[in-house]
């Protein structure tokens, strides 16, 4: 570095707004680079950490971006709100598949993946100190949009007691009068676990008797095992009164690089979200808008193809699971498998055990959340033959007898 250039990096403190001291550890950023420093060091790894889907978007998608992208249309700024195309198309996969009714110009908005909206709707609904309702375990990010807010976070614990739901009655009456904003998230991420309808149709009775807006992250929707459909939030009677949905294209139709989300439901919470991206983007780009519009309206048999996929590669992990000794219930949904470990494990320690010994990346549950201890979450994202292996390494270390 010359003299000139080190005149100008540090010539004062940078100062740094109060709320980024309050935003949580980005826990897959250290899985990612524990797992990077096993593979640099020449070691072959499984990693079934992430959840990042492993096969490549449909090609009549892939094929609709390219032809898109040659749209001078789509060269200019997107409509703010997007175009009212995808909204559409959105609304029309909802009403097939959910019989679910959706104002597509009311009741949609177009986010830049669903993680976006996550992190954004606690700052569009809670001012600092209020209280948001949050599943213990549960995806980090829905900390990281209340820290933002600068709100504070109760935890619903989800015990396998309970299907893995939480137990309304068990929240306190300070907290329920004091929550504005409550997450739910089925099928779940990391335990795996499904909701009947009639759970939601409590939910809704709760939230209205104490005025909380129900936040449903429907990410895996589109994955349901044993010829079982997962039930949107949206389905319960008086759902879009109380609360909203997101929906993204990322696991449904392997997009998770393009960033193509949506919120749906209450139209009050909807104008809400839209009024804050006013100010912070521009909407998707349009060839992009065109090719989520596709994958929502055209051939849907890309998705029952991979559902079947993440069924045969569940069916065939669990088997040789059960084989070395390691048992736990099948997932009914999602691409995940919530697994407990062995006694005298904590599941930092065990992780890191499957990691150094036996070459298995998989997520410690205390990442999720404190009720996530005693857990390891690991996902389908390799084929049925490096599952099987990865099930195979974990058994030459006899911990399970």
């Amino acid at each position: 570095m010359t003299n000139s250039e080190n005149k100008f990096s540090s010539a004062f403190p940078i100062p740094s707004a109060h709320v980024m001291s309050q935003l949580p550890t980005q826990f897959f950023a250290t899985l990612v680079q524990n797992v990077n420093r096993e593979i640099a060091s020449g070691h072959d790894v499984i990693n079934l950490g992430q959840g990042n889907p492993d096969t490549p978007t449909p090609p009549h998608i892939v094929q609709t971006l390219q032809q898109s992208a040659e749209n001078p249309l789509y060269h200019k700024y997107s409509p703010f709100r997007g175009h009212t195309f995808l909204k559409e198309a959105v609304a029309q996969r909802y009403k097939e598949d959910y019989h679910v009714e959706l104002d597509p110009e009311t009741e949609v908005a177009i986010l830049f993946g669903g993680k976006t909206g996550l992190v954004q709707l606690p700052q569009v609904l809670l001012n600092p100190g209020d209280v948001c309702l949050v599943p213990d375990p549960g995806y980090p990010d829905y900390w990281s949009g209340v820290a933002l807010a600068q709100a504070r976070m109760s935890f619903m614990p989800l015990l396998q007691s309970n299907s893995f739901l939480p137990d309304y009655e068990a929240i306190s009456a300070e907290d329920r009068h004091k929550a504005k904003l409550m997450f739910l998230n089925y099928p779940n991420n990391p335990t795996s676990a499904t909701a009947p309808l009639s759970f939601y149709e409590d939910t809704v009775e709760f939230a209205l008797k104490n005025q909380i807006v129900v936040a449903s992250d429907f990410a895996y929707g589109a994955i349901g095992f044993d010829g079982h459909r997962p039930v949107s939030f949206l389905q319960a009677p008086g759902a879009k009164e109380v609360g909203i949905e997101f929906y993204t294209l990322s696991k449904t139709y392997n997009m998770a690089g393009w960033r193509v989300g949506f919120a749906l439901g209450n139209a009050e919470i909807i104008s809400k979200i839209n009024l804050l991206q006013d100010h912070i983007y521009v909407s998707l780009f349009g060839g992009i808008q065109a090719a989520a519009a596709e994958a929502l309206t055209g051939p849907q048999d890309c998705v029952t193809s991979l559902v079947a996929r993440y069924e045969s590669r569940r069916n065939a992990f669990f088997e040789a699971l059960s084989a070395i000794g390691w048992q736990a219930p099948k997932p009914k949904g999602s691409f995940f498998g919530w697994l407990p470990v062995p006694e005298g494990y904590t599941s930092a320690a065990f992780a890191d055990i499957l990691l150094r010994e036996a070459k298995v990346a998989v997520a410690p549950g205390i990442g999720f959340g404190s009720h996530g201890e005693g857990y390891i979450r690991i996902g389908l994202l390799s084929d049925e033959e490096r599952l099987r292996e990865a099930a195979e390494r974990i058994g030459t270390l006899n911990l399970f007898k």
